[in-house]
C-alpha cells in the first residue's frame, strides 16, 4: 500500500492521522505542508481544497480527514484488520490553542495559506 499523508508538523488532526497509521504499523510518507510550498501546492492540486490533513492511499485522496475517518476508510476497504495497537492521542481533535500559538509565532515556520 502506498500512503502519502499531507500533514502539519504540530496539529491535533495530523497527530490523529499519524496515530492511526502507527496503530496499524503502516509505512507512509509524512509530507510537511507547512514548511514546503511545493508539497502544500501538491496537496491542494490533488485534493481540490486547502484544508488538511489529506491522505492519499493507493491513489485515493481522503481530503480534510481525521484519524477516525482514515481508520474507517482502511477498515471498510479491508486494507487493515480490526485491532492494532492502542493510540495515545485523540484521533479527531483540533489543534490546541498552544499549538496554534506556536505555529503563529514560530520563526522557522513558513506560511502559504
Amino acid at each position: 500500500m502506498k500512503i502519502q499523508a499531507y500533514l502539519k508538523p504540530q496539529c491535533g488532526w495530523s497527530n490523529g492521522v499519524r496515530a492511526i497509521l502507527a496503530k496499524y504499523e503502516l509505512d507512509y510518507e509524512d509530507r510537511d505542508i507547512i514548511t514546503n510550498p511545493d508539497i502544500y501546492a501538491e496537496m491542494v492540486n490533488k485534493s481540490g481544497q486547502t484544508l488538511s490533513p489529506c491522505v492519499e492511499i493507493d491513489g485515493v485522496m481522503l481530503a480534510d480527514v481525521s484519524g477516525e475517518e482514515v481508520e474507517k476508510y482502511l477498515l471498510s476497504n479491508q486494507l487493515v484488520k480490526p485491532g492494532g495497537n492502542a493510540t495515545e492521542v485523540p484521533l479527531d481533535a483540533p489543534c490546541t490553542d498552544e499549538e496554534h500559538e506556536r505555529m503563529r509565532s514560530g520563526s522557522d515556520t513558513i506560511r502559504f495559506f
